[in-house]
Order: structure tokens, then C-alpha cells, then sequence
């Protein structure tokens, strides 16, 4: 059915399925080079990559989480037009990107046209983040990433240990409470945060661009195929701790799903996220030079329990002995979002074609958080999952937005 599954493999990653399937105070933060030596080697920076040659200062930093992940975060202190970097008159944006991508998914479009720049020519101390196993944070003090062991974790560890890690260096560095936006499982590390009490100390609102909690009535047939493999044998077969899915074995595993009837893998974008309205080809031909990248596979499982189980907990180990092992109770515990407090006031932008954050899984979440004056709500009909950080008018219509709803508070 599909004649390069190399090729196929990528366009599936960067058409933003992936984007879905879609922590205390560090003891050190760290710049440069000055970490301890762990297993792994820095690739090029994302500041070097990206953002210097465009006429932005960026600075490098990375950190170490409390369970030993070296993590990247990129800063831009200031826009192009120059100006003091930091200081209170430039308030901190956290970026929080989805999963199978890193904070490059960020700068794939023009500097009028992608989130991070445009936050810093409007005033606002930027700060990128890339969450474990991505290729700017593929390192840890004593596990090697080509070890099973490096990849044993869910997004409870980046809820636990990735986001509060974060949150603690721009907290530190600014010594002010920091704006957030996620996108996509950006958003639902957030909630599921701010659900168990964590981060209201750091975090002064959040932007929940297309939201991800609920995933019961997302309409992609391929991603609901892919949920049922990854909770299924198919991933056992696999054998992977690892997801890359550049890699033989994932992308043969992918075009088995592929060979379902029920599912069209010839207009990927569409049949995954749901009708785009806003991408040009430039930005997606560089989205597939940089994306994707790795994820654990028990990360995958996870986020397929959500579908199969209809509800947000965390990770099921597929019994009652090892959850009891874990939990101390037969079943995984559930992340309450009605549990959320108005301490931290959220924006959140969903779109009416999105296939995978769902209208009705948004409305679900929406009547979870229980929140009324500290909660704003955006719906764009024409957008669908990938337009929120890639399209070319969402300048206009969701950043203007969001920058917004930060001066608002």
C-alpha cells in the first residue's frame, strides 16, 4: 500500500500525529558545557540551528532532573529590535512542545509567523524547552540512551520530574512567575501538574493550544488503529524501549497498520489531524528535515491506555499485583482535573476540525476543570491540529490571542 515506508514513516511524523501519540528545584543549573559527563553527546545547538542566524540572541542552558536526565532549554532574552534581556519588563514564556517532536517544532515557519519570535519581539523573556530522549536532551548522568533502561518512563516522569525541572530554571533565572504555553501533550503535562497541586508557585497562566486529556472521541481512524496495536501484541512483538520512528522496525510497524482497509495512509495530514486549513509546503518540507523524534514506547502505551480506558490516570502496568507495586492500589491512580484550582488562570484554543483533539473530548475537559472566571475559551471552526503552531494566520488569530490573555494577568 505504500511504496517507501521511509518516506512514509516521516510524513506520518511530521503530518503531527506524533504531536499526540500526539521534579523539585534542580540542584544545579547548568550552561553550556559544565555538566557532569553522562552518557550521550550534545548535537548542535538549537540556538545555532534555528534562532542566532534570524537576528535573535538565544542563550544555551541545560539542567538535570532529579532522576539524572540532562534536559536543553533555549532562551531568548529579547526581540530583534534589541532592548534589555530579561528584567520585569519582559515577563517569561515557558514553550512546552508535544510528544515525537522537540522545541525546533516551534521555528519551523518565517520570524512573522512562529510562535517563540514573535513572543520576543513583543516584549516577552522566551524560554524553549525539549523534554527527555529528543535530540537536544538525549543524555543522563548514568544511563545510556542505547539501554533499555534510559527509556523507562511515561509522561507521568515529565509531569513529575521534565516540567518541574523547567519551571524551576526560568523561575530561577528570572525570579518571576512564568507564563506557560503547551501545545498538544504540552498541554496535558500541564494539566495533569496542576491537577496533583504542583507548579502554582511557579506558573502565573497557561495557553493550552488544541488541549489533550480526554482521547475517547478523537475521530482518526489511524490513530485509533495505532492506540489499539500499542496496547495490544504488536508493540510487544516489536520489542522497543526506544521509539524512533526512523528506525526499521518502527517504520515496519507502522506500515502494518497501514495495510488495515479502514485506513487511508495516502492523505496522512488530513487522516491524522484532521483538515489543516493554514499549512504551506515550506513548512512542512522543513518539518520533515527535523522531525521526529524519539519517544519511549511504554510513553505510546500510556497515552493508549487514554484512549482505551476513557479516562486519565496514570500508567496502568497491566495488572493488580504491579499496580499494587506501584500504587499501592490495584488500579492506576486518576489525575483529577477538577481538582485544578483558580490559582492559575488558563487559555484554552481548540479547533472544530481537529481529529485528534476532539470538540467533544475539549468539552468533556472543559466540564472537568470546573474553573469560571480564570478560564477563557477559544474556538477556531476551521482549524485543525497542527494549524495551532504551524499555521500561517495563526499569528492573527490564536498568538495575538495569547499574548493577550499573558498582559491580561
Amino acid at each position: 500500500m505504500v511504496s517507501n515506508g521511509h518516506n512514509f514513516l516521516l510524513d506520518l511524523a511530521g503530518s503531527g500525529f506524533f504531536l499526540l501519540i500526539l521534579v523539585h528545584l534542580p540542584r544545579q543549573a547548568f550552561s553550556g558545557r559544565s555538566l557532569p559527563l553522562g552518557f550521550g553527546q550534545p548535537p548542535e545547538a538549537l540556538c545555532a540551528a534555528a534562532i542566532n542566524s534570524l537576528g535573535y540572541k538565544c542563550q544555551e542552558f541545560e539542567v538535570m532532573t532529579d532522576d539524572g536526565y540532562i534536559l536543553s532549554v533555549q532562551r531568548i532574552p529579547e526581540g530583534r529590535a534589541g532592548g534589555r534581556g530579561g528584567g520585569l519588563d519582559r515577563p517569561p514564556v515557558l514553550l512546552q512542545h508535544g510528544v515525537i517532536v522537540d522545541g525546533m517544532s516551534w521555528l519551523l515557519n518565517s520570524p512573522d509567523e512562529a510562535l517563540p519570535l514573535i513572543l520576543a519581539d513583543n516584549g516577552f523573556d522566551v524560554w524553549i524547552s525539549n523534554t527527555r530522549g529528543t535530540r537536544y536532551s538525549r543524555r543522563h548522568l548514568t544511563l545510556d540512551p542505547a539501554k533499555q533502561e534510559y527509556w523507562n518512563w511515561t509522561w507521568d516522569e515529565l509531569v513529575i520530574h521534565d516540567l518541574s525541572t523547567f519551571a524551576d530554571l526560568v523561575f530561577n533565572q528570572t525570579a518571576q512567575k512564568i507564563h506557560y504555553v503547551g501545545h498538544s501533550l504540552g498541554s496535558l503535562v500541564a494539566l495533569a501538574a496542576f491537577s496533583e497541586g504542583k507548579l502554582s508557585d511557579r506558573i502565573k497562566s497557561a495557553a493550552l493550544l488544541s488541549p489533550i486529556a480526554y482521547l475517547s472521541h478523537m475521530t482518526t481512524v489511524l490513530g485509533v488503529v495505532a492506540a489499539k496495536a500499542f496496547v495490544g501484541e504488536a508493540v510487544s512483538i516489536l520489542g522497543l524501549s526506544e521509539f524512533n520512528p526512523r528506525g526499521v522496525q518502527e517504520e515496519m510497524f507502522m506500515k502494518a497498520l497501514c495495510d488495515n482497509p479502514e485506513v487511508n495512509c495516502y492523505d496522512l495530514l488530513t487522516a491524522l489531524t484532521g483538515n489543516n486549513c493554514c499549512l504551506n509546503k515550506s513548512t512542512i518540507d522543513r518539518a520533515l528535515k527535523n522531525e521526529p523524534q524519539s519517544t519511549s514506547t511504554k510513553n505510546l502505551i500510556h497515552l493508549s491506555q487514554t484512549v482505551r480506558d476513557a479516562k486519565l490516570s496514570k500508567y496502568d502496568y497491566g495488572s493488580a499485583q504491579l499496580n499494587i507495586e506501584h500504587y499501592g492500589a490495584p488500579d492506576p491512580p486518576v489525575y483529577d482535573l477538577s481538582k485544578i484550582s483558580g490559582d492559575i488562570p488558563l487559555l484554552l484554543s481548540y479547533g472544530g476540525r481537529d481529529a485528534l483533539s476532539d470538540v467533544q473530548d475539549v468539552e468533556d475537559l472543559l466540564d472537568a476543570l470546573k474553573l469560571d472566571k480564570l478560564l477563557q475559551v477559544q474556538y477556531v471552526k476551521n482549524y485543525a491540529h497542527v494549524d495551532f503552531i504551524l499555521g500561517v494566520t495563526a499569528k492573527d488569530l490564536i498568538f495575538n490571542r495569547v499574548m493577550s490573555f499573558f498582559r491580561n494577568q
